[in-house]
């Protein structure tokens, strides 16, 4: 009993010294890369272990919520797309009652961004792997109060870089050199005088693709609801997913 009594005393005046000489910094760090390939055999336990797991994830991630008569992808179109239009929609509708219930206001439009979508919907079954497969990131969905000139910059940055950023609740019609003809907001030009509430995610909220115009706003409201999540949601509550392209952001021919 006297030797471990001992021992602990001798450590405790050791590490008390220690601390007085001079403090440990890290000088180096090396790092080794590891190849995961086919030599690697598998741990059998391991396997037995999450097998029942990985069962049960793969009948959750292939369960049929909804069905596309045709293949969707954000490449289908030049201005907005059927896939983009389908999510903004999707943003717009099942936002819209939570919105007015937490606050008493309702939601004017929506803005996603092209990049966002990440993978096409095949024709045929949509499952809830569909849904990860098109939001695999953990963007959450928000919305900001934005006043009449941050709309009016939403509008031109849309104008400025022609690009299928899906939209809802909003018209914007081009010249055919790229100026704005028209720019609506639930059929109705700008107020400046007005406040609007967009639906975004929390990564263009903080000035993702250079969507500054999303900071300018004094009120953000986290609907705790991620964006995958909604999607999946929007797909169980639908028996058919067929978006179509139409007007909501064109640019005139010549």
């Amino acid at each position: 009993m006297k030797k471990i009594v001992f021992f602990l005393c001798t450590l405790s005046i050791i590490g008390f010294h220690s601390c007085k000489e001079k403090s440990i910094a890290i000088s180096k760090i090396e790092g080794k890369e590891i190849k995961i390939t086919d030599s690697i055999t598998s741990n059998k336990d391991l396997d037995e272990f999450i097998k029942p797991y990985s069962d049960r994830i793969e009948e959750e991630m292939s369960t049929t919520l909804a069905y596309a008569p045709k293949a969707l992808s954000k490449s289908d179109a030049k201005f907005n797309t059927p896939i983009g239009n389908m999510e903004a929609d999707a943003v717009m509708e099942l936002l819209s009652p939570i919105l007015f219930n937490r606050t008493q206001h309702n939601l004017d439009g929506v803005l996603l961004n092209y990049g966002g979508i990440r993978s096409s919907i095949n024709k045929g079954n949509i499952t809830t792997k569909t849904g990860y497969n098109i939001m695999p990131f953990e963007n959450e969905a928000v919305v900001v109060r934005l006043n009449g000139e941050a709309m009016q910059e939403l509008f031109n940055y849309l104008a400025e870089h022609q690009t299928a950023h899906p939209i809802a609740g909003m018209q914007l019609i081009l010249n055919t050199n790229g100026s704005i003809k028209k720019a609506l907001v639930k059929g109705n030009p700008i107020k400046k005088d007005r406040i609007y509430y967009i639906a975004t995610n929390d990564y263009l909220q903080k000035g993702g693709d250079h969507m500054d115009f999303l900071s300018k706003t004094d009120t953000v409201i986290n609907m705790n609801y991620k964006l995958r999540n909604l999607f999946i949601d929007y797909f169980k509550k639908k028996d058919t997913i067929a978006p179509v392209k139409d007007d909501r952001f064109i640019k005139l021919e010549e």
